[in-house]
């Protein structure tokens, strides 16, 4: 079983610029998906701004980062972060996903995104909310 943990920071409207300075300080590859290029995007003044974004090295490095919706609360230091766990191997995903159900709320049911093929989102019972994946390959 290959499955990958990787912070998830939660920005608001600079996820790129956090995202390119991670990639000069780790160096790897810096790879950004704008809402723009998303069908559940949001509205036109985040249209630029990062849906999800990943800097990752060859030697495991991960953070992920996007700009948290215009919709939602945002409050630098408590919704900071989430959980993040991707493979390449859905079968994976899907498993970690129902385990992580019992209880939770599901706030986006496992499926296809525009930046993957398998992607889903929860609060568990105990409050951390994880957000699941299948790597994509670009």
């Amino acid at each position: 079983m290959t499955i990958i943990s990787a912070l998830h920071v939660n920005l608001r409207g600079n996820a790129r610029e956090a995202l390119e300075f991670y990639q000069s300080v780790f160096g790897g590859e810096l790879t950004a998906f704008p809402y723009g290029d998303t069908p559940s995007g949001q509205g036109p003044d985040q249209a630029d701004q990062v849906a999800w974004g990943e800097v990752s090295t060859p030697d495991g490095f991960r953070i992920m980062a996007y700009d948290i919706q215009d919709s939602l609360d945002y409050h630098p230091g408590e919704n900071a972060f989430y959980s993040a766990l991707r493979s390449p191997d859905a079968d994976v995903i899907t498993a970690a996903f129902t385990g992580l159900s019992a209880g939770a709320t599901v706030l986006v049911p496992l499926g296809p995104v525009g930046f993957s093929p398998l992607y889903g989102k929860l609060v568990d019972k105990f409050g951390v909310v994880w957000i699941l994946d299948v790597i994509p390959r670009w």
